[in-house]
């Protein structure tokens, strides 16, 4: 294949940054913040504020009122994979999305760390800064590793967890993410600059979204030359390809841990509530995954969404706030009967 030709979507696996999503490019009324912590500046948005229609639901959705959660993006992606699922939940919880070191609008770490456990320390200094702990943490790929990390290292600032697709070390990975995980070595990242120095943004995008979405046809053109812009934006920066590079490295190597630092070691230690959300059509996250997830997470819900691929949240964002709301509800009726039998027995002491 010459380097003008389009992309197949196997070599095109190297570049998995997911788009803005389909005709989000930031939805009215979203919020965006700097945070600056020692070696590192994040930058958090917040959707706009729900509708307050009567009283009910002023009290229902006034910000003081409503339980902090926070989402977690996967590798390429940025705050933005959020912007079409966190509206939907605005009457339950109080949501942000932060853009992890080097990706996003957030400039690299100083340190120069990409590893999954520093992401997982990048969340833990920001939710420890913020005050906002315990939070429902939610994470897609990479973000998904990274806040099973955060939950089992840290279980006082989770009250629930929610995995989308979620990095977890499968081995030997399905043939369509091969491709990622070549990414980690440098001389590959090279050879794959040099191949697709004529590709067109266009053609980028199309091949990323192939990769990313069950069904590319539900983006709109909107969402679509949203996805372009942001691609174009993304790979002028400086630290691109380091970023890109250095943190598929760290995934490799996050997947090659074991003991108790393994992934799957630290699902096991998980005791905060959780939901699991995997894709029919994910061609990064194998769907033959799901079931020891679900094992490995004591107490966790395996939903499957058959024609979802590997960023259920943008693609079917309606079915994933109806999953996570069921989340919320399992947990209250759990903690309502638990206050019951509490004060029952009280009553009969």
């Amino acid at each position: 294949m010459s380097s003008t030709e389009p992309p197949d979507t196997a070599t095109a696996a190297a570049l998995p940054v997911p788009p803005a999503g389909p005709g989000i490019t930031g939805a009215g009324g979203e919020t965006v913040r700097w945070v600056t912590l020692p070696g590192l500046t994040l930058n958090v948005r917040t959707p706009a504020a729900p509708p307050k229609a009567d009283a009910a639901d002023r009290a229902n959705a006034a910000v003081s009122d409503r339980e902090p959660a926070l989402c977690v993006h996967g590798l390429g992606g940025s705050s933005l994979n959020w912007s079409a699922l966190m509206p939907l939940l605005a009457d339950r919880v109080a949501a942000e999305a932060i853009d992890l070191p080097g990706f996003g609008d957030s400039p690299p770490p100083d340190d120069g760390n990409y590893s999954v456990h520093a992401q997982a320390r990048t969340v833990i200094r920001y939710l420890d800064a913020a005050g906002r702990g315990p939070v429902h943490l939610i994470g897609n790929s990479l973000g998904g590793a990274v806040v099973t990390r955060v939950a089992a290292a840290r279980p006082d600032l989770v009250r629930t967890l929610t995995l989308i697709s979620p990095a977890l070390p499968e081995i030997p990975p399905q043939v369509t993410a091969l491709p990622t995980a070549l990414l980690a070595i440098p001389a590959v990242a090279r050879l794959f600059r040099r191949l697709t120095r004529e590709w067109t943004p266009e053609q980028r995008t199309r091949e990323v979204l192939a990769l990313c979405y069950g069904d590319p046809a539900r983006v709109t053109p909107e969402g679509f030359n949203a996805a372009v812009d942001e691609y174009v934006r993304r790979h002028e920066l400086p630290y691109f390809w380091e970023a890109m590079e250095r943190t598929a490295r760290g995934v490799v190597n996050a997947y090659t841990l074991g003991g108790q630092h393994g992934l799957w070691r630290q699902a096991e230690r998980v005791l905060a509530p959780t939901l699991l959300v995997y894709g029919g059509r994910d061609r990064l996250v194998s769907h033959r995954m799901a079931r020891r997830a679900a094992a490995a997470f004591r107490g966790s819900r395996l939903v499957t969404l058959p024609e979802a691929g590997h960023v259920a949240m943008m693609e079917y964002p309606e079915a994933v706030a109806r999953e996570f709301r069921e989340l919320l509800d399992s947990v209250t009726r759990v903690t309502g009967a638990a206050v019951t039998g509490a004060t029952a027995d009280t009553g009969r002491s």
